[in-house]
């Protein structure tokens, strides 16, 4: 666009700026002279020009007062001059109907009924549809005008998009995306039937496979993808499609951010590794869920943590009395707590410094705070960490240790229920992580046994996307730094989960398990890390070829796949649809000798594992893991 061109929009965009705060009286005076004319035409189309012309003289000016201020009142009552013209839509456009139709109804009525001068039926039936088509034009108009100023202004003619998908979200998205000076050029779309249409004025250029059609994509800047409803593997293969092209990908926000309040269809941002996994919304049964949590007292260990942080931003949506957040690391638990203050400013917050491996500092805080319900995140889980020798010792006294504290002083202070945080890592354990949080289950099934009056479970689920041990971080580092990303092995899969959709699914599994049951989460389908990585490189904006992939092998204590069953495990539905609970044999561990059997003065080279293997008799050491010489 010329400077020129640019100088008369902007002026005209300020003109339009100058008469917003006159908008009310100046709609009511616009509305009047549409009523007016509409008088007119209705009357011209009713006996014909020469009549009219004729006629005109002998009209009635108070009659036509009269009908001029019954408009008025109605659109006064209805509302109508306080909305923004900019912004009209139907929901605009239905009031100003509704109001158009009770003044012709009450002009009419009155005019008849008084029977002052012979005005034609057919003009007071006319007259109010008359006046919405008007009405509704002059605000249209002025929307138009304004918005292409806005895109002009904005420099919104170089901010050209093709969206993917022609549904729900791509109407709604439509009737906002102007305001922000995109133009869309087309849209995408598999149905057959959308096909050749229009959809706010835009076509659907072809199905979504059209992508590699230089032709379809011509004069974009952008892709916009639009299909929330699309799952798993066919969201990636659009994603690869997407990239491909080499232009820009954005999308809407997802169902979950919308249900949260994070923001309107038409906020568009950069695409996440989050939504590579498309899944449907987890359906929470939020009366459960509110039942074992509102009013009560929650204390959350680790609360500082990835998991464990958002385990008290979920609990405190549900209105609990008092969250207790237990954390060893100080800043954590700071950041955590000012979050909460902010974002829930009625919610009493009690913060405590303090280590799961410390039984004193547990039984203070469950003797003082009588938590109601006890979710036990604190775990150290970064598996090969925890597969070096000098770290193998603390890792079972923090995961199994820890745990056993927890729940003790978590019985002995009356909780009504204690859920642990477990992972599919516990399943034919190869590592001393994965074998820990295994012992910790066995130690929370123990004392479901010996404290019947509280509700003592473990929860199972796989990866979480973007928490402390997963590997995105590692490979968004990567790729900034221009590469090489590092996968262990081609065919390495793992099973993923956001954060915050991993803990809903806690919150409802703590509220439909049983005392001694360990649940499992349903985690979807499995992704190949190495397919991760690449869409994560092309996501970037990068290609394939500008980015290189190198495989390490496995790390110590790593599978090639992670399982949240054992082969010889059952599983049994639970009221919940995506928890389900498993039937497995777990032996009781011998507590009255576990924390001599823990202590720090037990720790040796090799005590880790000989200690795992006698508590945990699946584990099986990686071969080659020679971490223990």
């Amino acid at each position: 666009m010329s400077e020129a061109a640019n100088r008369f929009w902007l002026r005209v965009d300020r003109a339009l700026a100058r008469i917003r705060p006159w908008r009310q009286p100046l709609s009511l005076a616009i509305d009047a002279a549409v009523v007016v004319v509409a008088w007119q035409l209705t009357y011209l189309f009713r006996l014909g020009f020469e009549r009219w012309w004729s006629a005109r003289a002998g009209y009635d000016a108070w009659v036509l007062l009269g009908v001029v201020g019954a408009y008025l009142a109605a659109f006064v009552v209805a509302g109508v001059p306080r909305g923004l013209w900019r912004f009209t839509g139907f929901g605009e456009l239905r009031r100003i109907a509704l109001a158009c139709l009770a003044a012709g109804v009450v002009a009419a009525v009155v005019v008849r009924a008084l029977g002052l001068v012979q005005i034609p039926r057919a003009v007071l039936a006319l007259h109010p549809f008359v006046v919405l088509v008007g009405v509704a034009l002059a605000r249209l108009a002025y929307r138009m005008l304004y918005e292409h100023a806005r895109a002009q202004i904005s420099g919104g003619g170089e901010r050209r998009a093709v969206v993917i998908g022609a549904g729900d979200a791509a109407r709604l998205l439509l009737a906002g995306i102007h305001r922000q000076g995109w133009t869309v050029l087309g849209l995408l779309d598999d149905d057959p039937a959308k096909q050749g249409a229009r959809i706010a004025g835009v076509p659907v250029r072809g199905t979504v496979a059209d992508l590699a059609r230089p032709d379809v994509l011509a004069g974009a800047t952008h892709l916009i993808f639009a299909i929330p409803t699309a799952r798993g593997a066919r969201r990636r293969e659009i994603f690869a499609l997407a990239a491909a092209t080499g232009l820009p990908l954005l999308t809407v926000p997802s169902a979950a951010e919308l249900r949260e309040g994070g923001g309107t269809i038409e906020r568009l941002r950069d695409v996440r590794p989050e939504d590579l996994l498309g899944r449907e919304p987890v359906q929470l049964d939020e009366a459960g869920i509110r039942e074992t949590l509102a009013g009560k007292t929650v204390l959350v260990t680790g609360a500082g943590g990835s998991i464990g942080s958002e385990l008290c931003r979920q609990i405190a949506r549900f209105a609990p009395a008092r969250l207790v957040l237990f954390e060893l690391c100080e800043y954590n638990l700071y950041a955590i707590e000012q979050e909460l203050a902010q974002r829930f400013p009625r919610l009493a917050v009690v913060p405590l410094i303090g280590d799961v491996k410390d039984l004193a500092a547990l039984r203070a805080a469950c003797a003082r705070w009588r938590p109601h319900v006890v979710f036990h995140a604190a775990a150290y889980k970064h598996v090969p960490l925890m597969e070096d020798d000098a770290n193998a010792w603390g890792c079972v006294r923090n995961n199994v240790l820890g745990t056993y504290h927890a729940a003790l002083a978590a019985a002995e202070a009356g909780a009504e229920r204690f859920v642990l945080v477990s992972t599919d890592k516990a399943v034919h354990p190869t590592s001393v992580m994965g074998a820990s949080k295994r012992a910790a289950e066995r130690v929370v099934a123990t004392l479901a046994a010996m404290h019947p009056g509280t509700r003592f479970m473990a929860v199972r689920f796989g990866n979480v996307l973007g928490s402390s041990g997963s590997v995105v971080p590692k490979f968004k580092q990567q790729i900034e730094a221009g590469g090489p990303v590092t996968v262990t092995h081609p065919d390495v899969i793992r099973y993923f989960m956001t954060i915050p959709e991993a803990v809903q699914l806690v919150l409802q599994a703590g509220a439909v398990g049983e005392s001694g049951q360990v649940l499992v989460l349903d985690m979807g389908e499995p992704v190949k890390i190495v397919d991760l990585a690449r869409q994560l490189i092309r996501l970037a904006g990068r290609r394939d070829d500008e980015i290189a992939i190198e495989f390490t092998g496995l790390r110590p204590g790593e599978k090639l796949y992670e399982e949240l069953l054992a082969d010889a495990d059952e599983t049994l539905p639970t009221a919940a649809p995506r928890v389900l609970r498993v039937r497995l044999a777990t032996p009781p561990l011998d507590l009255s000798a576990l924390a001599a059997a823990l202590s720090p003065a037990a720790a040796a080279p090799g005590a880790a594992r000989a200690w795992l293997a006698g508590a945990v008799p699946e584990y099986r050491p990686a071969p080659g893991d020679t971490a223990a010489a």
